[in-house]
């Protein structure tokens, strides 16, 4: 009787009618949090495997990596006396060492090239150099 009440609306539900669908919902939460904790569990135990392999984790938890220097300064390093093109330098930057979760890493480089004139300029179409 108490679903087909919750059906129709609280405002109409007797007390203690009101008590027990209460209650009920807030077993029905603890119930979704206990099974969130367990699935939880089994993704972390997921990215500790494939972190093993070599792979990225990825999903809920996931961190940003640490970087010794911010992308600018890490750009500046690889482009020190070089002219390159966007992908060119995305890519020597991260053989360098600067991790990225990012799927759009090249387009974070050229908007931080762009945006960095004291420390690079930009040669040609595409082309950049360290100032």
């Amino acid at each position: 009787m108490a679903k087909k009440s919750a059906e129709r609306g609280l405002s109409g539900m007797p007390l203690t009618q009101l008590q027990a669908e209460l209650r009920r919902r807030q077993g029905n939460v603890r119930r979704l949090e206990r099974q969130r904790d367990r699935l939880l569990a089994k993704v972390q135990e997921f990215d500790k495997q494939i972190l093993a392999l070599g792979g990225h984790a990825r999903g809920t938890g996931r961190k940003r990596p640490k970087n010794e220097s911010n992308l600018a300064e890490a750009l500046h390093k690889v482009l020190k006396g070089k002219t390159m093109g966007v992908t060119e330098v995305a890519q020597a930057v991260q053989d360098a060492g600067y991790q990225t979760t990012a799927e759009n890493f090249r387009t974070i480089v050229n908007q931080c090239l762009i945006r960095h004139r004291k420390l690079f300029k930009k040669q040609s179409r595409g082309q950049y150099t360290s100032i």
